[in-house]
Formats: structure tokens, C-alpha cells, sequence
């Protein structure tokens, strides 16, 4: 490598060495931000920072004002329900009816501290319900804390790379793994963290089918609810919706975060939404851990009891207000976040101009939509190598190779964080790259 990179060749070195880690290009989310919060720092120069999925938008006025004035009421002082308080539940039910066209009654409709508490505790309880079931599968590319929640747990997981069986092809490879008895849960993110694919309706049907005759609950994580730009999903009550794979079976949990959909990631308040059925559903082999054996019961007042007592007071308000302003209509929430679409179909551009490729780039026969992340390689480099490369021109990313993606040569690029302002600067960058890393 040329040592003239816009990021000071001799810095950025240093700062990998003190890492202390043997491949930087594996490092978790936070160890990259860690490692380019130093270089910044160090060099006074600013990264186009891709590493990490943070909101890079202004919450809604509505929640802010509600959850000040929940505060100023005197809420701090008071412990919140275990399931949210009423209000929410109320407004989540509505919610998932206007912009999922399912009917969940608000008892199912729960609060957690971010889908992050929302996904250990179904791990902690789906995978207990039956002796005889204790993996979870995750279709891969997954976000990573996922399977570092499992290996916490101490629970067993399997996984595999959807990349080559969308269509037809994912009903063989699901069954696969799931007639061999073991499997208590499916897990995946819709639209995908880090791929950015989504599931078509067929896909969505066999996963829903293939859980109703293993009797496996799907665990379906909507981080980025109705961030398929590709559609208007905007419109409460009207279609189309947001996909899901409750239309097709009843064995399901979502996961609703506000962190990207309303910008509201730091007061870590999201909503985990059970099926009338599952909610209701008693299971013998949950009386190996909780006092009762059903679902629902055991879900708040075992697993999200033990794990918290309830979700902080005053955000929950400001979601409840935010949730109730999207379901009136007076809040277009999809239309603020399609921003990050936007900024995606700039960035690739950049990117494929420079010599880059997309690496996941369909759904099925269609385009990929253009959204929060999109993912990248280049000619010579497996992923890992490809980011430290990067990091001397000032571009941050994470690896496919920590996601589980079979993928190995690419990396997940998220746009949340760059600003318009910034692309002449990202093509500066890229070109310096490529002029240094010819293929041709």
C-alpha cells in the first residue's frame, strides 16, 4: 500500500496494532467504533462511517413533548407495569393492525428495552417450552448480537447463509434443519440486517408454513419496519403492508423497534408483539423454570420480570404518543426514514463507479431496494482484508465474515450516519482507493 491515503498511513497503523486484535477486519461493531473514534481523535480528520447502525435522523417532536410531559407528571418516581403501560399496549395493537393488517390483542403486545432485551427474552422462554427443543436457527446473514445472546445463554443455535436458497429453493433447506426435531425457533430480520434482502411473500409463506407443521415458533425481527422503499407503506390501514410472517402461521413473535423507524434508539424502548395463539398456548416444560406453564404468563412475569421489571416509564410514553400519531395519520414516519433509501442509491453509486460490487443484490428476480445498509466488495480483497484496507482512506464498515454470511469477500455498509455533505468527500476517498488498488 502507497503511503500518501487521506487518513495518515502511519496513525492508522499504529491505532490497529493497539487493538491488539489478530485480523481487525473481524472486530465486533463496537471494537470498530472504538478503533475509528481513536483515529479521528488522533488525526482530526472525519471517517464516512458505515460500521454501525446508528440513527442518523431527528425523533418526532410528538414523542419528545410526551415523554417530558410523562416526566414533569411524576412517572420517574413510579415503577412501570412488567407488560407497558396501557396506553402503548393500545397503540401497538392498532399499530400492528395498520401496518400489518394482523389483529394482536394489546395483552400480547409487550414492552421491552429495545429489541435487543425483546429477542434474549424469547430465546429465554421459546426455547424452554419443550424438552425436546432447545436450538435456534437463524437464517444468516443475521445481526451478530444475536448469536452472542445465544452463546450467553448458553443455548445451542444453528444457522445457514440464505444467499442460495431464496424461492422454491428455501422450503428444502428449512426442512432440512427443522425434521431433525430439535429446532424451537426460527430467527430473522425482514427487511435483513446486514443484506438488506427481504423475504418475498412466498418465502414468508413456507417459513410460515414449514413452522406450523414442526410447531416452531418464528421470531421475526422488524428493525426496520416498513423500510422497503420499493412500496408505499406508508398509509395506515390501507395496503400494501409491511410483510410478515404472521399472514401464514400463528406460532410467531415480532420484534418492533423505535430506533430506526421513529429514531428514538436511545431510550432503548421497543415492543415485542406475541400471537393471540402463542400468547395463550401452555406448554408442560415450561414448569421446569416458571410457575406456570403458560406462554404469555411466563413470557412477562417470569422471563421479563427477572430480566428487568419493566421497561423505563417515561419512554414508553413518548413511544405511545408516536405510535398514535403514525395509526391517526398525523405522523408519516416512512416518508422521514426514506431518507436513508436515498442516501443508499447515491452511495452505490459512488461505490460501483469506483470498482466495487453489490454483493447481495436481489430479492428473488427483483432489484434489491435501496435502504439503511447495503453490502460491498472489491476485485483481490476477502472482507476482512478489505477493511483495514479501507481504514487508511477514512471509510469504516463491518465485515460479512461476522454476520454469518457465506459471503466472505464483502462488507455491510450503513448509511445512516453520512451526511449529504459528505459524498464528495466519500468519492475523493474511493477514487484515491482504486488508484491504488487497480484490477483492471
Amino acid at each position: 500500500m502507497k503511503k500518501d491515503t487521506p487518513i495518515d498511513f502511519n496513525v492508522v497503523e499504529s491505532e490497529i496494532r493497539e487493538t491488539g486484535l489478530e485480523k481487525v477486519g473481524r472486530g465486533t461493531i463496537r471494537e470498530i467504533v472504538r478503533l475509528v473514534n481513536r483515529i479521528e481523535k488522533a488525526t482530526g480528520k472525519k471517517y464516512i462511517r458505515m460500521e454501525m447502525g446508528v440513527p442518523g435522523l431527528e425523533p418526532a417532536r410528538v414523542g419528545i413533548d410526551a415523554e417530558i410531559k410523562a416526566l414533569e407528571s411524576g412517572v420517574a418516581s413510579k415503577y412501570p407495569m412488567i407488560e407497558g403501560i396501557a396506553p402503548l399496549k393500545k397503540e401497538a395493537s392498532r399499530f400492528v393492525k395498520n401496518f400489518l393488517n394482523i389483529d394482536v390483542d394489546p395483552e400480547g403486545c409487550l414492552s421491552t428495552v429495545g429489541s435487543m432485551q425483546a429477542s434474549f427474552a424469547a430465546f429465554i422462554t421459546a426455547n424452554r417450552r419443550d424438552a425436546g427443543k432447545d436450538t435456534t436457527l437463524l437464517i444468516d446473514p443475521c445481526f451478530p448480537v444475536h448469536k452472542q445472546q445465544l452463546k450467553v445463554l448458553g443455548q445451542k443455535f444453528e444457522a445457514f447463509d440464505v444467499y442460495n436458497h431464496r424461492g422454491e429453493k428455501l422450503y428444502d433447506k428449512l426442512e432440512s434443519y427443522l425434521k431433525k426435531g430439535n429446532i424451537s425457533s426460527i430467527l430473522y430480520s425482514n427487511p435483513n440486517n446486514p443484506s438488506w434482502i427481504c423475504f418475498t411473500e412466498k418465502e414468508l409463506e413456507i417459513i410460515g408454513e414449514l413452522a406450523n407443521k414442526y410447531d416452531v415458533v418464528v421470531l421475526e425481527d422488524l428493525a426496520y419496519f416498513c423500510m422497503d422503499f420499493r412500496r408505499d407503506l406508508s398509509k395506515p390501514g390501507e395496503p400494501p403492508y409491511q410483510s410478515t410472517v404472521a399472514n401464514f402461521t400463528d406460532n410467531y413473535i415480532l420484534f418492533i423497534s423505535s430506533s430506526k423507524s421513529f429514531s428514538y434508539a436511545g431510550q432503548r424502548s421497543a415492543l415485542m408483539v406475541i400471537s393471540d395463539h402463542l400468547f395463550g398456548r401452555r406448554f408442560p416444560d415450561l414448569k421446569r423454570y416458571y410457575s406456570t406453564d403458560g406462554f404469555g404468563y411466563s413470557m412477562v412475569y417470569g422471563t421479563l420480570y427477572a430480566l428487568s421489571a419493566g421497561t423505563s416509564h417515561s419512554p414508553q410514553y413518548g413511544l405511545t404518543a408516536m405510535l398514535k400519531a403514525a395509526n391517526d395519520g398525523d405522523l408519516d414516519f416512512v416518508k422521514i426514514v426514506r431518507e436513508y433509501g436515498e442516501r443508499a442509491a447515491i452511495m452505490k453509486k459512488l461505490f460501483t463507479e469506483n470498482g466495487f460490487k453489490i454483493v447481495y443484490d436481489k430479492d428473488e428476480d427483483k432489484p434489491l431496494a435501496d435502504g439503511f445498509y447495503f453490502t460491498i466488495s472489491y476485485p483481490g480483497f476477502e472482507g476482512v482484508d478489505l477493511l483495514e484496507k479501507l481504514l487508511y482512506y477514512g471509510i469504516s464498515a463491518i465485515s460479512l465474515d461476522i454476520t454469518g454470511s457465506e459471503r466472505t469477500e464483502g462488507l455491510r455498509a450503513c448509511v445512516s450516519q453520512i451526511r449529504r455533505e459528505q459524498f464528495a468527500d466519500l468519492e475523493y476517498r474511493l477514487k484515491k482507493f482504486r488508484e491504488h488498488h487497480p484490477f483492471e
